[in-house]
C-alpha cells in the first residue's frame, strides 16, 4: 500500500470523525431544540444528547425556555375624555411550546408588540384620565389575560405586564402639579390648625393645672393658718386660765395665811381699811365706810399723832 493510499484513508477516517462529531449535539438546561428532516418538522430536542442524521436533520431553531423580558417602546393612547398620552409597557413571557413557537408567527417579539400596543389602546379608550392613573393593577390585569389568550397559539405563555410610565401632556403635568401643590399646601394649613389646637388645649390645660394647685396651695395655708390661730387662741385661753388659777391660788394662800396667823380684830379692821384705801384708789368721790372701821380710824389716827409728839 503506498503512501498515497494512507493518506487518502486517513483523510477519509478525519472527514467520517468530523460528520460524527457534528451529528452528536447536547441541548443545554432550559433550552430546546426544533428539529427538520429534509423541511419538514421532525422533532423537538430537550436537554441531553440527541442525534441526527447528517445532511438530513438539521436544527431549524433554538429555543430558551426560561421567563424572559421586552421592554416596549413608549405607545400614544388616548383616553376616553380625549387625552392623548404616552404609556411604556414591559411584558414578562415564556415560551411554553417550541414547536407553536417556531411556526405560529414569523417575528413573535414584534408580534406582542403590536399586540401590546392595540390591547392599551383599546382598555385604555374605556377609562378617563384619572382613572387610568389610578387603576394601573386593573390595567395590568387586563391586558395579561387579553394577552396570555391572543399569544397561546405562538406557543407563548404571558406570565406579568406592568405599565412603566404613564406620561400625560405637558399641560396636564402642570396642572397635577398645581393640584398637587395645593394640596400639600391644605395639608400643611391642616397640620399647622392641628399644631395650634393642640398647643391652645395643652396650654389651657396647663392654665387650669396651675389654677388648681393655686386653689390647692390657698386652701392648704387657710388651714394652716386658721390651725395655728385656733392654736394661738388656745393657748391665749390656757394662760389666761393658768393667770386666774395663780391669782385664785395666791388669794387662797393668803387667807390660808391669815387663818394660820389667828391675827385679832384691830388686825382685820385694818386690813379692811386697807382695802376699802384700794377700792377708792382716788378715783371715789364718796365712800361709806362701817363704824368699827371709823373707830380704829380714829384708833390709828391718834397713834399717829402720839409717835409724832414723840418724834419731836
Amino acid at each position: 500500500m503506498g503512501s498515497e493510499t494512507i493518506v487518502a484513508i486517513i483523510a477519509l477516517l478525519v472527514v467520517f470523525l468530523i460528520i460524527v462529531a457534528s451529528c452528536v449535539k447536547i441541548v443545554p438546561q432550559a433550552q430546546a431544540y426544533v428539529v427538520e428532516r429534509l423541511g419538514g418538522y421532525q422533532a423537538t430536542w430537550s436537554v441531553g444528547i440527541h442525534l441526527k442524521l447528517p445532511l438530513i436533520d438539521r436544527i431549524a431553531k433554538r429555543v430558551i425556555l426560561k421567563e424572559q423580558v421586552v421592554d416596549f417602546a413608549p405607545q400614544p393612547v388616548i383616553t376616553k375624555d380625549n387625552v392623548t398620552m404616552r404609556i411604556d409597557t414591559v411584558v414578562f413571557y415564556q415560551i411554553t411550546d417550541p414547536k407553536l413557537f417556531a411556526y405560529g408567527v414569523e417575528n413573535p417579539i414584534m408580534a406582542i408588540e403590536n399586540l401590546t400596543a392595540t390591547t392599551l389602546r383599546n382598555i385604555i379608550g374605556d377609562l378617563e384620565l384619572d382613572e387610568t392613573l389610578t387603576s394601573r393593577e386593573t390595567i395590568n390585569t387586563k391586558m395579561r389575560a387579553s394577552l396570555d389568550v391572543a399569544t397561546d397559539p405562538w406557543g407563548i405563555k404571558v406570565n406579568r405586564v406592568e405599565l412603566k410610565n404613564i406620561i400625560p401632556p405637558a399641560a396636564i403635568q402642570d396642572a397635577m402639579e398645581k393640584q398637587m401643590k395645593a394640596e400639600r399646601e391644605r395639608r400643611e394649613a391642616i397640620l399647622i390648625a392641628e399644631g395650634e389646637k393642640k398647643s391652645t388645649v395643652l396650654v389651657a390645660e396647663g392654665k387650669k393645672e396651675s389654677a388648681i394647685l393655686e386653689a390647692e396651695a390657698e386652701k392648704a395655708a387657710a388651714i394652716l393658718r386658721a390651725e395655728a390661730k385656733k392654736e394661738a387662741m388656745i393657748r391665749e385661753a390656757e394662760g389666761q386660765a393658768e393667770a386666774i388659777l395663780r391669782v385664785q391660788q395666791a388669794n387662797a394662800d393668803g387667807i390660808r395665811f391669815l387663818n394660820e396667823a389667828a391675827p385679832n380684830t384691830q388686825v382685820i379692821q385694818l386690813k379692811s381699811l386697807e382695802a376699802f384705801a384700794k377700792a377708792a384708789d382716788g378715783k371715789a368721790t364718796k365712800i361709806i365706810i362701817p363704824s368699827e372701821i371709823q373707830g380704829m380710824a380714829g384708833m390709828v389716827k391718834a397713834l399717829t399723832e402720839v409717835g409724832a409728839k414723840d418724834a419731836q
